[in-house]
């Protein structure tokens, strides 16, 4: 079902730069901040491609952003800042890190690789969110504008054996390329060139089915692109037994990271929702109108990692509202909230954002699914401490503590071709950016 290809990798020149000064936290990850930072490290920081600064362009002249960041890779290749590898190749990729909030250390193990593309009809790659219209078109540009895929989209498969990181990592010596990144994680890459190997790779994944774990407007804007330029006769992947397997056509594939859905170094935290700019909000209402559908706790005065432990302690669909007149533990009236969720499919019925999105949200705030998802009145932040500050500094009128979707939750849903609310995974850490560079020509 899944098609994994190795594939002739751009990647930084370490004689030209240090991994540290270039790499990047995904696009839609980097703050303002986060930006300005990668631009003062380095002239060659990805950034400046897959994130360029719009006040440095001169729309008049025809310059863009995108024009731009086609400039810059057209010449980093042809100063030899990047260089291409000689043969295709699939890399192993290790990120060891510390769980946000505890000291367990974890390592999570995956492989880069260039994956076919899919229509979620195929039932082999399958999407757990809404995607917006805004990111597509920007990241669309930035794909016609460099034929080339700087950062991988995020794919989960399932493998309880563990047979597929057995092929990368058994025997595996010191790692070829290593950074450490802002958040302290260590990333590592191996390169995996044998062709035995990478035959063995692609059958073991071939019966794979994938979920989207993050990256779900890269890969439609991939998709998207691919039809547009589908040939009228595609040519097999295959020509002959001795040959690599390859897509039918560049476009035909997008770079990935696979990870196994069933291994312990896979960490999805909570994100956190801000709620902000609504019209006369009443706490002291609020907690009134949301007993219809809700057990209403008030909690004393705390710090927000106490709030986390009364909600981690829940054993039903919960979570915590801070307002600034005082925090509030909800848990659901099952009764009360199945009646007024029969709109939705029974696994999202389950889940703890469905309850918050349906009823708190949009009956109890008047948020609607538009509002939502055009962030009109909400944040999002992965923070505790932060989103209750942000209640607590008048920022904010209430700020909504949950708890993580489940791999479980999600691989339901997933595979039953139903989407969760908008940020309801935030997995951890994110994929660097620039590590490998798929290149369309």
């Amino acid at each position: 079902m899944a098609h994994i290809y190795p594939f002739r990798a751009w990647r930084y020149n370490p004689s030209a730069v240090r991994l540290d000064d270039v790499v990047t936290q995904p696009y839609d990850k980097i703050s303002p901040a986060m930006q300005q930072a990668y631009y003062e490290r380095s002239p060659y920081n990805l950034v400046r491609i897959i994130l360029g600064k719009p006040e440095l362009f001169d729309a008049e002249g025809g310059e863009s952003v995108y024009t731009r960041a086609a400039r810059d890779f057209r010449a980093w290749r042809e100063q030899g800042v990047l260089v291409q590898e000689k043969a295709p190749s699939i890399f192993a990729y290790s990120q060891r890190f510390k769980v946000p909030g505890t000291e367990i250390v974890k390592e999570r193990r995956g492989f880069i690789a260039i994956g076919k593309l899919h229509e979620y009809a195929e039932q082999v790659v399958f999407r757990h969110e809404q995607t917006l219209s805004k990111p597509k078109s920007d990241r669309l540009n930035l794909l016609k504008a460099t034929h080339a895929h700087f950062g991988q989209i995020f794919m989960l498969y399932s493998d309880p054996a563990g047979s597929v990181e057995k092929i990368l990592y058994e025997g595996a010596g010191p790692a070829e390329a290593e950074v450490t990144d802002e958040y302290g994680v260590l990333h590592r890459l191996w390169k995996v060139s044998d062709p035995a190997a990478i035959r063995l790779l692609v059958t073991a994944m071939a019966d794979k089915k994938l979920i989207i774990a993050d990256g779900h407007h890269r890969y439609e804007t991939a998709l998207n692109y691919s039809k547009e330029h589908a040939p009228a006769a595609p040519a097999k992947t295959e020509s002959s037994t001795s040959q690599l397997p390859h897509p039918a056509f560049p476009e035909a594939a997008a770079m990935m990271t696979f990870v196994n859905m069933d291994s312990d170094g896979l960490v999805v935290l909570p994100t956190h929702r801000v709620v902000h700019s609504l019209q006369n909000f009443d706490p002291a209402a609020f907690a009134r109108a949301a007993e219809e559908f809700f057990t209403v706790e008030a909690l004393p005065a705390a710090e927000s990692s106490s709030y986390i432990a009364t909600l981690t302690a829940q054993q039903g669909t919960a979570f915590v509202a801070v307002t600034r007149a005082g925090a509030f533990l909800l848990r659901s009236k099952p009764e009360a909230v199945a009646a007024a969720l029969t709109h939705l499919p029974e696994r999202q019925r389950q889940l703890d954002l469905s309850h918050l999105h349906s009823i708190v949200l949009d009956r109890l705030l008047g948020l609607n699914e538009e509002k939502v998802r055009e962030q009109t009145n909400i944040r999002y932040l992965r923070d505790a401490a932060e989103a209750v500050e942000q209640v607590r500094c008048g920022k904010a009128d209430v700020t909504f503590l949950t708890n993580p979707v489940s791999m479980e939750q999600l691989r339901e849903v997933a595979f039953a071709g139903d989407v969760m609310p908008q940020k309801s995974t935030d997995f951890f850490p994110k994929l660097l950016s620039g590590l490998a560079i798929y290149a369309l020509d």
